[in-house]
């Protein structure tokens, strides 16, 4: 597998940890990344101490030491095109597409040759949360056994990544990919279509539509329609336009620039 190992498209994918509490488990995740070449690790709300002594796990020290911390999933994947989830689904009743594993990598693998890509990862207790996953754009699974779904979290993130670098061919289809014009536009990123869900989220709540006792739900309901819509960068601009000059009329916003 050298070939896929030496892909730039690999810098475009972000493994983000969310909630880690395990520094074995943080360790495992970081020495996988560096088994197959992926150096963007961003962890949001790590337990201090997992973060702090995993900082010497072997073989990933440095990869370890340019780890991004985020307050929150919606900051930690804000420019990236495309946002997967993983989970073991179990009793879990989903709001997304699910993909196998196998399918899943052929998606992000296209998506990674125009744009950031971000992969999350739960705690090892949890998984994602309703509001981690509302930031997602769909789901991937590894196809384990149903009597005992759930893998460890370093494991889970090298099976994904070994699925992902083999995924399509490694460097022959890239370069092929690099040498056809591209002229699809491009993705709006997870920073643009949150900006556009809390502006129409606050023109829902000024018509009285979003009442207060289900405030949340709505919104993630609301951030996984947004999402659905797969827009350009051109359009959610657009639309985001429209929505701010509602917003001022219904007093929920200020007048926006003309």
């Amino acid at each position: 597998m050298p070939d896929a190992l030496d892909n730039l498209w690999l810098d475009n994918l972000c493994v983000v940890l969310v909630g880690t509490r395990n520094p074995l488990n943080l360790g495992a995740a970081a020495r996988a990344m560096s088994n197959f070449g992926v150096r963007r690790l961003r962890v949001v709300n790590p337990y201090d101490v997992a973060f702090r002594e995993a900082r010497s796990a072997v073989g990933a020290a440095k990869l370890l030491a340019n780890a991004e911390e985020y307050a929150s999933v919606a900051d930690a994947v804000a420019d990236c095109g495309l946002v997967v989830g993983t989970t073991a689904v179990g009793r879990r009743e989903l709001q997304h597409r699910l993909r196998r594993l196998d399918e899943g990598a052929r998606f992000i693998h296209r998506r990674m040759r125009s744009g950031a890509v971000a992969l999350l990862f739960g705690s090892e207790k949890v998984g994602l949360s309703n509001r981690d996953l509302s930031h997602c754009d769909w789901l991937m699974r590894i196809p384990t056994r149903e009597e005992h779904g759930s893998m460890n979290l370093g494991q889970a993130v090298a099976v994904c990544l070994y699925e992902l670098v083999r995924a399509e061919g490694g460097r022959r289809r890239s370069a092929l990919a690099a040498s056809e014009p591209n002229t699809k536009k491009a993705n709006a990123n997870s920073e643009d279509l949150e900006r556009l869900t809390q502006v129409l989220f606050e023109v829902l709540r000024a018509s009285d539509y979003v009442k207060p006792r289900t405030e949340t739900s709505t919104e993630e309901k609301l951030r996984r329609l947004v999402r659905r819509l797969e827009l350009s960068a051109v359009d959610a601009d657009l639309l985001l336009g429209m929505l701010r000059q509602v917003a001022w009329k219904l007093g929920a916003g200020e007048k926006p620039n003309q």
